[in-house]
């Protein structure tokens, strides 16, 4: 190396680590994750995919990355046919304290029904037979409906021809159970009957008709309130005026088995709700939102990190995923006030509709498809609140983020440790899956992510979160978001100031 390259190198690597220094001193003495996580999560809460609260925070979102002279711009990804907004509800039974009842603990899915103002109904267990259907159908109206089944967090499937080939198969059973009862009574033996085909609302066309005030799932705590995903993903339902009229409510399993008790018993209570579900007017598109800072030597080539701004409105979003959103604002903050001038473009991108199937990450790899040889690698944030501890990598690009990541390894500490290691190469994914990586891995991006661990001994459960009611801010961990920002910008910068693209060979299995 000449003597001028060596001063060169030289003053690259000291401009390196004086930015890398800012950015600490900015994260120690200013960390904004919390604040970003605190708004994201209070002023617009769970951000479901054509509601208000998704379109309100990506405005936000540009706001705050202008403010910062990052350029920002959004991406069209697609359209749904409607939107939704989810307002306050409530329930309560009335008559049924002495049993432990009153307070009324219960989700609903989204992209279904709210109540026409606040319904007090009596309650019914669903009929299963044509017999039974014909002996209640006088009570059905004013109803609330007990149906079987346990909730999985989406609603009951309405489809009309699963349900007419359910009573045709059931008239065929009871058939047979007829004649094998009348052979066992000849023969003197005994006969076991075949058990009918149970789906829950078998009769959701004639209790609806019939005038039912809803229906009643029984659910697990945490609750799980996920989207009628046969109206959006398949679009089953196009018109406006054909939309669910009827709630479909997933009651706490406690509550759901007192109710059904007293229901069987034919006990006098009635249970009240008030469930501010709204549909908006269609079509609403939907957009990824892209920010990146501008490389200075190689701009046509970018390193990125990315997050889902859409998630479930049970819940707030705190986790799924504040996590991935509150960190990537909070490391372009640190990134641009301390000065950083990337070779490479560092690119953030908030993406759409992950939870309804990776659609944002997928657009975006097909609308980049011709740039996708041009990342050096992917970040995606989805998953617990636990800081980065350490990155493992394969053998092809070790040396490169051993590179990168020397200021973290160099500033570890007990209460914030960093290590690095050699991992095995990546399982190379054949669909979406997941997360949003799956759409940059499945066509060949190295995807890269960090070994996380609750230093703090904060108890934190994902699976306690994911996809319920319980995905609130008290869930999330500020220091936690503050380190994740921190450790990924410096991974960030280091990995746009390479003199090559890391190397992919030998990354996928």
């Amino acid at each position: 190396m000449t003597l001028a390259a060596l001063c060169i190198y030289i003053g690259g690597a000291m401009a390196q680590s004086s930015i890398v220094q800012k950015m600490m001193a900015e994260s120690e003495s200013n960390p904004r994750a919390p604040y970003y996580i605190d708004i994201l999560t209070g002023r617009f809460g769970g951000r479901i995919l054509g509601s208000d609260a998704f379109e309100n925070a990506q405005q936000w979102m540009m706001r705050e990355f202008k403010k910062y002279g990052v350029d920002v711009r959004l991406e069209e990804v697609g359209e749904l046919p409607f939107g939704f907004n989810r307002d306050a509800w409530f329930g309560r039974a009335v008559g049924a304290e002495e049993f432990g009842l009153r307070d009324l603990h219960f989700v609903t899915p989204s992209y279904t029904s709210g109540t026409h103002g606040v319904q007090m109904g009596h309650v019914v267990c669903e009929p299963k037979s044509d017999e039974e259907l014909q002996r209640m159908k006088g009570v059905l109206k004013g109803a609330w409906v007990l149906v079987g089944g346990k909730s999985n967090g989406f609603p009951i499937d309405m489809s009309e021809k699963m349900r007419e080939s359910a009573k045709e198969e059931n008239a065929r059973i009871r058939q047979r159970n007829q004649e094998g009862r009348r052979k066992a009574n000849e023969e003197g033996t005994t006969f076991t009957p075949e058990p009918l085909i149970e789906i829950p609302a078998l009769y959701y066309k004639e209790m609806a008709e019939a005038g039912v005030l809803g229906f009643i799932q029984s659910a697990k705590v945490p609750l799980t309130a996920l989207y009628d995903r046969n109206m959006i993903d398949q679009g089953l339902i196009t018109d406006f005026d054909s939309l669910p009229t009827l709630p479909d409510i997933k009651l706490d399993e406690a509550q759901f088995e007192i109710v059904e008790r007293l229901a069987k018993q034919r006990r006098r209570f009635w249970l009240e709700f008030d469930i501010r579900n709204h549909f908006k007017v269609g079509p609403i598109k939907y957009y990824n939102l892209v920010a990146e800072i501008k490389g200075t030597k190689y701009p046509d080539e970018c390193v990125i990190a990315c997050g889902h701004l859409d998630s479930f409105d049970a819940g707030t979003g705190a986790v799924d995923c504040g996590t991935g959103i509150a960190p990537l604002l909070e490391m372009a903050r640190l990134l641009a006030v301390s000065g950083a001038k990337p070779k490479r473009t560092i690119r953030f991108i908030a993406t759409a509709g992950e939870e309804f199937g990776i659609w944002g990450a997928d657009g975006y790899c097909k609308r980049h498809e011709k740039e996708l040889d041009k990342i050096s690698c992917v970040f995606n944030r989805d998953y617990g609140i636990e800081p980065p501890v350490g990155i493992a990598v394969p053998e092809c690009m070790y040396d490169d983020i051993e590179k990168v990541s020397k200021p973290l390894v160099q500033s570890s500490t007990d209460a914030w440790p960093f290590t690095l290691s050699k991992g095995k190469p990546m399982d190379k994914p054949w669909r979406l899956q997941y997360s949003d990586y799956s759409a940059f891995a499945m066509r060949g991006v190295p995807t890269l992510d960090f070994d996380c661990k609750d230093v703090l001994g904060t108890n934190f459960t994902y699976s306690e979160i994911w996809h319920t009611e319980r995905d609130i801010l008290n869930k999330q961990n500020g220091e936690y978001m503050q380190r994740t920002a921190l450790v990924t910008a410096i991974e960030l910068l280091g990995i746009a100031n390479l003199d090559h693209l890391l190397s992919r060979k030998g990354f996928f299995k």
